[in-house]
């Protein structure tokens, strides 16, 4: 957010008092979902106003004239680079849409548009295909350090995998046992979560068998 009333050029960052834009040609709004609306109402019309919220409508940021900006990517830190990441974007006018746009390719991101109605179901995608991986992963830390395997034995695998995803698909991409038809292997493993990690067990058990639909739905010349 640029605050021409702070005389500062930039993130405004947290825990500072909120800026009604004033002087500013753009405000852009990088705060919880539920706070949206509150933030957009202090400030006052005249600038284009937007959110970076992948799941919220424009209609949080009325009256303005709204756009959101919804970069795929996970910041958790500073000094992310944001160049050829996808970002989804949105214009309640077609200024405001270009100007999502502009953002969007000066960070050097690959912009794209997502029906109203799909937001929930776009944004869904993005928090499976990313949070819900880091609590995947956690589960996979965990059973590794009760073996005496540390994280970053893991991490080679889990950026091979990904990376065999983006590049073919989950058919071609999937291995393992549960694609093997090894069922004795499965069978001994989830004894193994059972024994030391038992409350792990139902989300193992979900993992099999959507690992199982998948090896299933695969093309005879990929099995």
């Amino acid at each position: 957010m640029r605050a021409a009333s702070l005389s500062v050029t930039g993130p405004l960052g947290r825990g500072v008092e909120r800026t009604d834009g004033i002087g500013s040609d753009i405000v852009l709004l990088c705060v919880p979902d539920s706070e949206i609306a509150a933030a957009a109402r202090v400030v006052r019309p005249g600038p284009l106003v937007g959110h970076t919220s992948g799941a919220t409508s424009l209609d949080a940021l009325a009256p303005h004239e709204a756009f959101s900006l919804h970069p795929l990517l996970s910041v958790a830190k500073e000094g992310t680079q944001f160049r050829g990441a996808g970002c989804a974007i949105a214009g309640s006018t077609e200024r405001a849409a270009q100007t999502a746009a502009a953002l969007a390719d000066a960070l050097g991101m690959q912009s794209f548009t997502v029906a109203e109605a799909d937001r929930p179901l776009y944004h869904a995608a993005a928090s499976m295909a990313s949070n819900y991986l880091v609590a995947l992963e956690a589960a996979a830390e965990r059973l590794a350090a009760l073996a005496g395997v540390s994280r970053q034995h893991l991490a080679p695998l889990v950026r091979s995998a990904v990376e065999q995803w983006a590049a073919v698909g989950a058919h071609e991409a999937l291995t393992g046992p549960v694609a093997r038809g090894d069922t004795g292997t499965v069978a001994r493993q989830r004894a193994a979560v059972s024994a030391r990690a038992g409350d792990l067990l139902p989300l193992w058990d979900a993992l099999t068998d959507a690992t199982r639909a998948v090896a299933q739905a695969r093309p005879v010349a990929a099995r």
